[in-house]
């Protein structure tokens, strides 16, 4: 009972969180949570210790949030900046542990050497949840993103493979360079190795299921979610990194089999996708949570230790802070300075003395350093039984003291640094590229459904495109794109209806006073939309003026109200609107088809008239008639949704849309056809 009331005051804390979050946008998330486990900790009165197995934490809390992240990791960017990103991965954590660990024995020599180097390898990660928080807040330049993303997944499972081999050198007191390099070697290889194998075996697994017809969401989900759980176990028993297995499995992305696409794969990576987030937020926010409620408790027992000055600890968290940083710093410049010179072939500005800063401050720990730092077995196993570990509160509130100030220079010094969040140029440009190709991909799709058009499917049709247009409309309107009405196509369709009436006039189909009336409420709506100038009046009286010849001054006297049959009358002018509405539907479905004008302006004019044609006819549809006409519409929503996906594919490997913006499309639409399918 007292883990599951702890689990659930977790669990209020992090919802608690997100609201505070919305409230209080420009402090970071992570600092939130910590503000809050703080909170939980004076009111229970320093009560809540969390001691948990170290292997169960690594399982429970790192194994999901590593999977997840290299499962939406940036492949492509990943690839592109494979260098610095393998440099901050990699070399940045080595450098780290050594730096810190040699500097933190020579002024606390009561920490070991071996002790020091776990500290200094828990503090190599960066922290995915504060780099995302900054992200949000200010304009971090594209190639820096890049980089700090793929840090953070990579640098993860360094740091956690050097602190792994650096506490066992302390629990068994041997450590050689040499043995430590070789198990590295086989941990790293093998756990690559091993990712590579169980990722392929998920994937078949997954193909075969659905081979025989397992499209059941909650088995696919379910079967993702037990992945790195399954992995990093085998892993262990394989005496091989579970974390680099984890990660690679997660690259290999299992249970997203690519070029698959239909409704249940749809369902399934929308349900898929919640959960995730929802695992993912709870377990960050858990972690960060928990620092907040340590923090009193193990500061108090290393603040209270008379061995040490309060003043001491307080320098050294800030010396060590200030150590991370400069190591990270030069490490980044240099890293900087070689690409400058190398691939852009210019000289080292201060501008990229401020980028190299950005990334810096941008590098601040969290999740990953507390899970390892919690990690820390209590005894050590060389020497007598039940050896305390060394120092081992001490190291705990270094950390947690590194964290926070990392976390504060992260949310208050970078923003100085970057500027305010906003849209560049160069994103404004991809913004504006990626809003245009979606609109020319629904214009194609409203082209594609006009073409296919027929008498039987007219109705059906009509609507699937009123549903994109609809659509059109939104994507103007969330990207700020001018959707004026197209006042020269509204002309020339009324135009047309006057063509139409002047020839059913001139034929004697119908009444010139009928027509007469038309005509003038015609020219009425036509010199509203001109505002007023005039254009085509000598046409528009030349068109009165045969009206009146046709059939005579005293022919129209006595056809005016009043003086002949209303019911006639109005009966002759709802056919004739319906003759000359539907003459200038026929030449918008031909301009529609012909691309002669913007689609989704004639689509939408087009749209006007058909229902204002339906309104005139007064016959309903039988209840047979209604659900043939749904089945049929669901038939072309099929293939308009068929189309625009491949019309997505298509644009995006012409590359006129960015990978993200394309994702976003394609989730869209195979939401879309989940909801057809009625199998939300």
């Amino acid at each position: 009972m007292e883990a599951l009331t702890l689990g659930l005051l977790l669990l209020a804390a992090v919802l608690a969180s997100s609201l505070i979050d919305q409230i209080i946008p420009r402090v970071s998330l992570p600092l939130i949570q910590i503000a809050i486990g703080l909170v939980i900790a004076v009111v229970a009165g320093g009560e809540i210790e969390v001691t948990l197995d170290p292997d169960l934490f690594l399982v429970l809390f790192i194994a999901p949030l590593l999977y997840d992240e290299a499962k939406h990791a940036d492949k492509q960017a990943l690839w592109r900046e494979r260098k610095p990103v393998l440099s901050l991965a990699i070399g940045l954590v080595v450098a780290t542990t050594l730096v810190i660990g040699f500097v933190l024995n020579a002024f606390v020599p009561s920490i070991p050497l071996a002790a020091a180097f776990a500290l200094g390898a828990a503090l190599g990660p960066t922290d995915a949840v504060a780099v995302s928080s900054l992200a949000k807040q200010v304009d971090i330049p594209e190639r820096q993103a890049s980089m700090l993303k793929g840090e953070l997944l990579l640098n993860d499972a360094s740091g956690i493979v050097s602190f792994q081999f650096a506490i066992a050198a302390v629990i068994t007191g041997s450590f050689s360079l040499a043995h430590a390099g070789v198990d590295f070697l086989v941990e790293f290889v093998g756990g690559l190795l091993l990712g590579i194998v169980l990722g392929l075996l998920g994937n078949g697994v997954v193909k075969r299921a659905r081979s025989i017809g397992v499209e059941n969401t909650n088995f696919h989900v379910l079967f993702e979610v037990l992945i790195p759980f399954l992995i990093y176990l085998v892993a262990n028993v394989c005496h091989v990194s579970g974390v680099i297995a984890v990660v690679v499995a997660g690259l290999i992305n299992v249970t997203s089999p690519k070029g698959v696409i239909g409704p249940s794969v749809s369902r399934m990576n929308i349900v898929s996708g919640s959960v995730w987030h929802v695992l993912t937020y709870a377990l960050n926010g858990i972690v960060f949570v928990l620092l907040g409620t340590q923090l009193p408790l193990a500061m108090q027992d290393t603040w209270e230790n008379v061995r040490i000055a309060n003043s001491t600890l307080i320098l050294l968290v800030f010396g060590l802070t200030f150590l991370l940083l400069f190591t990270r710093f030069v490490w980044v410049t240099a890293m900087d300075l070689i690409h400058v010179r190398r691939v852009d072939k210019r000289r080292f500005t201060k501008q990229d003395i401020r980028s190299a800063l950005i990334t810096t401050f941008s590098g601040a720990k969290g999740t990953i350093t507390l899970s390892i730092m919690f990690s820390i077995p209590m005894y050590s196993y060389y020497g007598p039984p039940n050896v305390p570990f060394p120092q081992r509160e001490l190291l705990i509130f270094l950390a947690c003291g590194v964290i926070v100030c990392t976390l504060l220079l992260a949310t208050f010094v970078v923003p100085l640094l970057a500027p305010a969040r906003d849209r560049g140029e160069d994103e404004l440009r991809r913004i504006n590229r990626d809003a245009a190709t979606t609109l020319d991909i629904m214009r194609n799709v409203i082209e594609m459904l006009t073409a296919q058009q027929t008498k039987e499917n007219h109705v059906e049709t009509q609507a699937v495109i009123r549903s994109y247009n609809d659509r059109v409309a939104r994507i103007k309107e969330n990207n700020g794109i001018e959707d004026e009405l197209n006042v020269k196509l509204r002309l020339q369709a009324l135009e047309w209806e006057y063509e139409r009436a002047m020839e059913l006039m001139e034929r004697g189909v119908v009444s010139g006073v009928v027509a007469y009336r038309y005509l003038g409420r015609l020219e009425q709506v036509m010199t509203l939309l001109a505002h007023g100038k005039g254009h085509g009046s000598l046409k528009r009286w030349n068109g009165r003026l045969r009206a009146l010849w046709h059939r005579g001054v005293r022919t129209i006297l006595r056809e005016l109200p009043g003086n002949g049959p209303m019911a006639e009358q109005t009966e002759e002018m709802r056919w004739l609107q319906t003759a000359t509405r539907t003459y200038a539907i026929e030449h918008l479905e031909a301009a529609v088809a012909s691309s002669q004008v913007p689609t989704e302006d004639a689509a939408t004019l087009l749209m006007e008239y058909q229902r204002s044609v339906a309104a005139l006819h007064t016959a309903r549809p039988t209840v047979a008639a209604v659900i043939k006409v749904d089945d049929r519409t669901d038939d072309i929503k099929r293939k308009a949704y068929a189309y625009e996906l491949e019309q997505i594919q298509e644009a995006y490997e012409e590359e006129r849309l960015s990978r993200t913006h394309a994702a976003r499309m394609r989730e869209s639409v195979q939401l879309m056809q989940m909801d057809l399918e009625d199998t939300v």
